[in-house]
């Protein structure tokens, strides 16, 4: 057989002495021409397939809060994923409406991206449902949406430069369904944005960004890309979608949300659990066009119902300042997002009092905006019964000696706080060393259990074991023996006994375990019999007959079954009395640190010292609080000792006389005396 020409090293890449040589011509010939048309493709097309290649190169993973209570729980994430605009374009719930002079017009039902295409901002869409009201209607219905799988996982890619200004910016541009956060909206657009000093994308794809920026209500975060809160899998940031608000994040954190113009105040949550989203990039034109798919990009209107204030609906992107100066806007961005404190070493968290509070403000101006005669009638509701509260109760005379005697809900308010004020040296040293003992606690706890001990942030890493934890164990064990001292102490003042620091904890230490287990057996059967429903008055009855089972214990040296009843029994009778009395000094204890901590959000304090300042605050007021529930003890037990005698009242004849006529009977009362009750 004939050797090849091209000897043994041509490895079958040349065979010109084989059969299928003319074969592997054609194919060479072909290869070739593809290069060259490769190399003469236009300018515009390269750079769009360039563009698209650094835009999925990299596309965020989206960290949502995920959903395991049902979809109507708006604490966890209920409208994920961020998706396309052809969620609602097209619908034939939707409408596009005007707003002018003139009034509103429905301009068209279902409206198409060629219906919305350069409408200007008096335009808007209008979903189904009311914003101002939402329940669970959008989330029910994006969830259908979802289910039939029109709602895919999408994020729009746009390409930015900015005159002036070298570099582009790569943005990734998320569409939600709706705002369910304290502004409630439809429709929501936020988003991110990656900073490169190539000019082309071509050039980026060689190079990584050298910033990151993320938005938040209007605002935004900006960080280095290789800053360590950047987390990245591979080429691509993974970031944080609060749940309900949206605004994205570096991390898993309770944070004090703040946007530009006071948007967005509220505690935006991406804490665990969370589930990752990896939405698909869709490439934006670079500019507006009127006509296409991407035609919507030239709608100047609304993505939802138009309202008043910050429930109104979102403009588009390409309306915003940094789609069209993405490194001006950049400059203006902050380094960093304050995370909200969450749990405390003893009384409410500072996280509590601003969600809560920002939530319920938010909460009453949907209400306004609903229906002002409804919000006001509300307020002047809430105004009057305060007054009648006031007014009701008396406050004068606020006598200290006897301790043990009948008092005003006003008079124990007033009283206690004398009280604290003449003994505060050894109330505030009580009080102190609950705070040192409720620490060294959790300190303990986070020995054997790890963590950092302080529950004072929910974080990445064993969030929930902390917080159940660390917020559980410190108060269970010490605050009952804190208060234990307190009463002990004003029960020394009551018998005229000596009063004082040591004593008061010789007493609490000596009944360490009833105390505990009398508080922990009281909110476990309350609990029980809460989680039943039908038990519900049954367990508010109980709740308050238990208030002064601790007084019990340390008054009457009671065992804890019959220091349960023996506060049932002092409380019958004046079940309201006790429950105001209780509710308004645990109302009182809850404000304070809470709201100073509140206030120090806004300050140069250190977040991470906010809730130790609320902690030594509501530390300060157990005192107050227990000494105003003991006196509320002594208080029934006087009014009992005052009550008319309930015994049973029996007639019997008085003896007959010596006498041989008989007298007529007359009747005499026997009742037993007090101590035969």
């Amino acid at each position: 057989m004939r050797e090849s020409a091209c000897g043994s090293d041509c490895q079958g890449a040349c065979l010109t002495g084989s059969p299928g040589r003319g074969k592997l011509r054609l194919i060479g010939a072909a290869v070739a021409i593809t290069a060259a048309l490769w190399s003469f493709t236009p300018p515009a097309r390269a750079s769009a397939s360039a563009a698209q290649q650094l835009a999925d190169a990299y596309s965020p993973v989206v960290m949502v809060r995920s959903q395991e209570q049902g979809i109507c729980d708006s604490s966890e994430e209920q409208y994920w994923p961020p998706t396309s605009v052809d969620t609602v374009l097209g619908d034939p719930r939707v409408r596009l409406l005007k707003h002018d002079s003139r009034g509103t017009q429905v301009i068209k039902r279902a409206p198409t991206v060629a219906d919305v295409a350069e409408r200007g901002p008096a335009y808007y869409l209008d979903l189904p449902g009311n914003p101002l009201d939402p329940g669970c209607k959008f989330a029910q219905d994006f969830a259908a949406l979802r289910r039939a799988g029109k709602a895919p996982a999408v994020t729009y890619a746009h390409i930015a430069h900015e005159l002036g200004h070298p570099g582009l910016a790569l943005q990734y541009w998320f569409f939600y369904y709706f705002n369910q956060f304290n502004d409630l909206h439809e429709g929501d657009w936020e988003g991110m944005q990656l900073a490169f000093h190539a000019d082309t994308p071509a050039q980026a794809l060689v190079q990584a960004p050298y910033e990151i920026v993320l938005f938040q209500h209007a605002g935004g975060e900006h960080a280095g890309w290789d800053d360590a809160k950047v987390k990245r899998d591979g080429s691509h940031p993974v970031v944080y979608s609060a749940a309900g608000s949206h605004a994205t994040f570096y991390g898993s954190a309770l944070y004090l949300g703040n946007g530009q113009n006071g948007s967005g105040v509220g505690c935006d949550n991406t804490t665990k659990p969370l589930m990752a989203l990896r939405p698909r990039a869709v490439l934006l034109p670079d500019a507006p066009v009127t006509r296409g798919e991407f035609a919507w990009l030239s709608y100047a209107g609304r993505w939802g119902q138009r309202e008043a204030g910050f429930n109104n609906g979102p403009a588009g992107p390409s309306t915003k300042t940094v789609w069209r100066e993405p490194f001006t806007w950049m400059a203006g961005t902050r380094d960093a997002s304050a995370t909200v404190p969450t749990g405390a070493l003893i009384g409410p968290s500072v996280a509590g009092a601003f969600c809560g509070a920002v939530a319920n403000v938010t909460g009453f101006l949907n209400l306004m905006a609903r229906t002002a005669p409804g919000a006001i009638g509300l307020a002047a509701g809430t105004a009057l019964l305060i007054i009648v509260l006031v007014s009701l109760t008396r406050w004068r005379p606020i006598d200290l000696q006897p301790l043990r005697q009948p008092r005003a809900l006003g008079q124990l308010l007033l009283t206690a706080g004398r009280l604290y004020w003449r003994h505060g040296v050894t109330l505030v040293l009580i009080a102190l060393t609950a705070l040192l003992l409720i620490g060294g606690l959790q300190e303990l706890q986070a020995l054997v259990l790890g963590g950092n001990g302080s529950g004072l942030a929910f974080s990445d890493s064993g969030a929930k074991i902390q917080i159940s934890t660390s917020a559980g164990l410190g108060r269970t064990l010490a605050t009952p023996v804190a208060s234990g001292a307190v009463i002990a102490f004003v029960r020394d003042l009551d018998r005229g006994d000596p009063a004082g620091f040591v004593p008061a904890w010789r007493a609490a230490l000596g009944r360490l375990w009833r105390l505990i287990a009398v508080e922990l057996l009281a909110t476990i059967l309350v609990f029980l019999m809460l989680i039943t429903i039908i038990g519900i008055p049954f367990a508010i009855r109980k709740f308050v007959d238990w208030q002064l089972a601790q007084q019990e214990v340390l008054f009457e040296d009671r065992s804890i079954r019959e220091a349960l009843r023996g506060s049932t029994r002092l409380v019958r009778g004046h079940w309201w009395h006790t429950g105001v009395v209780a509710g308004a000094f645990w109302f009182l204890s809850q404000i304070p640190g809470p709201w100073l901590g509140f206030a120090l959000l806004f300050t140069t304090v250190p977040i991470s010292n906010v809730n130790l300042f609320g902690a030594v605050i509501s530390a300060l007021l157990l005192p107050y609080v227990v000494v105003g529930r003991t006196l509320l003890y002594l208080d029934l037990t006087a009014r009992r000792a005052e009550e008319p005698l309930t015994a049973p009242v029996t007639l019997s004849p008085a003896p007959q006389t010596s006498t041989s006529r008989p007298s007529p009977p007359h009747w005499v009362w026997n009742v037993p005396s007090r101590s035969a009750r």
